[in-house]
């Protein structure tokens, strides 16, 4: 069964287009290198433009466990982490 995951959060004020940047780094890396992952999308709040959700769909958890710990996920961390100002909410679904 596929496992999908919806991420919202928060960057800091004016960090927008540099989270953006550093998002499509990552996303690049995840398309290349993991062939397990279907969707992997960046989406942006029309009513807080420093609101972000990650969408991500896997095809199951060992997919999922290789994202984690993923090399070019790891390496961006330290490019992303600081431009999050606030984790608002995550939730993991069942694919249907």
């Amino acid at each position: 069964m596929g496992i999908g995951l919806v991420v919202r959060l928060k960057v800091h004020p004016g960090k927008g287009a540099a989270f953006e940047e550093a998002f499509a780094v990552q996303a690049a890396g995840v398309r290349a290198n993991e062939p397990g992952n279907k969707l992997y999308q960046l989406v942006r709040s029309r009513e807080d433009k420093d609101v972000y959700v990650v969408m991500e769909l896997y095809d199951g958890e060992a997919d999922l466990a290789t994202h984690r710990d993923a090399p070019h996920m790891v390496e961006n961390r330290g490019r992303i982490g600081p431009l999050v100002a606030e984790r608002l909410g995550f939730e993991i679904f069942d694919a249907c």
